[in-house]
């Protein structure tokens, strides 16, 4: 039954063909080797998508409400409503310290 994941060997260091043995030693080497050589992909996230949004007074926030007032049988009660139109998501943001990618497959500690 077909997985969505790729067919290519040795892009991470812990994909073994699973024999036991000087063999799976070998093939662990050969593959942190070959990942060590290629550049092209880094454990490390550098930007994220902000949860903030701009407002049309340019007021940045998680949520944005409004103050209004209800009357019912002849008394006010001020409520809040929140606003979802009209907000503008403030986009990726750089972070400060680098994190690790979350599908980075090495353990850093062991306890």
């Amino acid at each position: 039954m077909g997985g969505s994941g790729s067919k290519a060997k040795g892009v991470w260091p812990f994909s073994g063909n699973g024999a036991g043995g000087e063999a799976a030693s070998d093939g662990t080497e050969q593959s942190v080797t070959r990942l060590k050589a290629s550049r092209n992909a880094t454990p490390f996230i550098f930007t994220r998508r902000s949860s903030l949004y701009y407002d049309e007074d340019g007021d940045l926030a998680h949520e944005f409400y409004e103050e209004t007032v209800v009357t019912k049988n002849g008394r006010k009660k001020s409520k809040l409503k929140r606003i979802q139109k009209n907000l503008i998501p403030q986009g990726m943001v750089k972070l400060d310290h680098p994190c690790i990618h979350v599908d980075f497959p090495i353990i850093i500690c062991e306890v």
